[in-house]
């Protein structure tokens, strides 16, 4: 089975580090959906990118995704497209500069939403990312999709926070994935409790959305449905790089989806694929089989109403134990 991922403004990403020999520079397409795609490539799933592709940036950025074997199907403007510069010669990433790229207008917000249920048709899931700036693409056009492919027999699965989380919910979204912090700055949490997270999942829930998954960095998951609340806790290993290890957990779990796993079964997938992803230079990166091996590691209890804060303390997996799971990847995307 196939997924479609919505993408609406790809980044291009050129990222600059150390070698022997003096700078190396990497340039790859990269963004929240190229993120969430490259993992399901991972995960040996077809993935079709519906994009814009705007300007030198989006021609760019087609070839690189045709060549990670990702069907794109995109539309293409004139303008300033989405792009950053960072150097991580030091060790810390420092941004050198970062572009969010022109809004999408009216006629070519159009196009998308038709191009999305064009792209969509084979596809079992879908997924809605958000773009690159608050401002590129209105909320509402999240709200009226996730209503026509769920009327279209799909399952929706959306990664969104603000007023776009607002909007799929509203859209009855089948599957919501949100981080902790995003959940206080949308004022959906007063602070980030155990019981202020899952009071506003259930919250979540009873406005539309099917389940809820929250993600609360070192912390174990959350996750919200119909019968209840699972905390999922994946290995916990040192970490290399964050950016991007929540969309290898919503990858994860989509490429179980497609396999007809039951949420409560797929949720381990996305975990293990998260995990690994921190302990990579690549984004959206790992290897299939060390991602099945740490699935096996993932703890998931279902938590009593009220009994958030009762947890155990879980151990680490040493350096060495991870060395032997993963080698780093060569390059930053």
């Amino acid at each position: 089975m196939s997924v479609t991922i919505l993408a609406p403004s790809p980044t291009l990403t050129v990222t600059v580090e150390d070698h022997p020999q003096g700078s190396e520079i990497h340039v790859h397409a990269g963004g929240q959906g190229v993120w969430q795609a490259r993992m399901l490539r991972r995960l040996q799933v077809p993935v079709t990118v519906c994009c814009l592709l705007t300007g030198e940036v989006g021609r760019t950025m087609q070839h690189l995704l045709e060549d990670e074997d990702v069907t794109v199907h995109a539309l293409t403007r004139d303008g300033r497209g989405s792009a950053y510069v960072h150097d991580r010669r030091g060790g810390e990433r420092i941004v050198v500069d970062e572009e969010d790229g022109d809004p999408i207008g009216r006629h070519d917000l159009d196009d998308l939403y038709a191009a999305m249920l064009r792209s969509s048709e084979d596809a079992s899931v879908v997924v809605l990312s958000g773009p690159a700036g608050e401002h590129t693409i209105p909320a509402d056009f999240y709200r009226r999709l996730t209503i026509d492919l769920r009327a279209a027999g799909k399952t929706v699965v959306a990664d969104l926070a603000g007023e776009r989380l607002e909007a799929v919910v509203a859209g009855a979204v089948d599957v919501l994935k949100v981080s902790h912090e995003e959940l206080k700055a949308d004022g959906l949490v007063a602070e980030t409790t155990d019981e202020e997270i899952v009071t506003a999942m259930q919250r979540l829930r009873a406005e539309g959305a099917g389940a809820v998954i929250v993600t609360r960095a070192g912390d174990p998951l959350l996750l919200a449905d119909a019968d209840g609340i699972l905390e999922v806790t994946p290995p916990p290993f040192e970490e290399n790089e964050t950016r991007g290890a929540g969309d290898s957990l919503t990858a994860g779990v989509i490429a179980a989806l497609t396999r007809d796993e039951p949420l409560r079964d797929a949720i381990t997938l996305g975990a293990a694929a998260g995990a690994l992803n921190v302990t990579r230079h690549g984004l959206g990166t790992g290897d299939a089989d060390v991602i099945e091996s740490l699935r096996e590691k993932v703890a998931v209890r279902e938590l009593p109403s009220g009994d958030a804060d009762d947890r155990e303390p879980e151990g680490r997996v040493s350096p060495d134990g991870l060395a032997a799971l993963a080698e780093p990847e060569e390059d930053e995307r």
